[in-house]
């Protein structure tokens, strides 16, 4: 049986998820053969998924971009520098606009809500529609903002179903990321 790197992930969650031992990494061409990260392996689920301080700090939200890989869609918030924004993740039936509750309509059968505790920064515009095109994607179907009130952007993710997805934050010199995968 052959088998690809989507589904080793999926065998390599699983394993983990039950306490067994990992399978061992597969080599792909061009690439060298690694173990898993069992942090970010641990993490995929349809759960919600939160981070950092509850509180809203000073770390502007700049802007928001999207790719895709081989077996997830990936969307990440580029924040500013500052102290480690918090976040919450989370599956929700409906959007609702930031401040006002406002039900936004987003395309997908299942909604994304990102919720990061920092204000929307200069030249970000949290109301936006469509944030980033998503057009051909296999996973997302729509990126809208949803509003900044009293230092707390929030974003709507429409996606194809309600599937596995990680997220995890990465910060350099330059700032900080919030990354959202979700599974094809």
């Amino acid at each position: 049986m052959k088998r690809t790197a989507c589904a080793f992930a999926v065998l390599a969650t699983t394993a983990l998820t039950f306490g067994a031992a990992a399978a061992p990494a597969l080599a792909t061409p061009g690439h060298a053969r690694s173990q898993p990260s069992t942090a970010c392996a641990v993490r995929w689920g349809t759960n919600a998924k939160q981070h950092g301080p509850t509180f809203p700090v000073a770390t502007p939200v700049r802007d928001v971009r999207a790719g895709q890989h081989g077996c997830f869609d990936r969307l990440v918030v580029d924040l500013g520098t500052g102290p480690s924004p918090g976040y919450r993740v989370r599956y929700v039936s409906q959007i609702l606009s930031q401040a006002e509750g406002k039900v936004l309509p987003v395309r997908g059968h299942a909604k994304i809500e990102i919720v990061v505790r920092g204000p929307a920064g200069r030249g970000y515009h949290p109301l936006a529609v469509n944030l980033v095109s998503v057009a051909g994607f296999a996973t997302f179907r729509q990126v809208r903002g949803a509003g900044s009130f009293e230092r707390v952007t929030e974003i709507g993710l429409g996606v194809r179903a309600k599937l596995p997805f990680r997220v995890f934050l990465l910060g350099s010199t330059q700032g900080w990321r919030l990354v959202v995968d979700v599974a094809h």
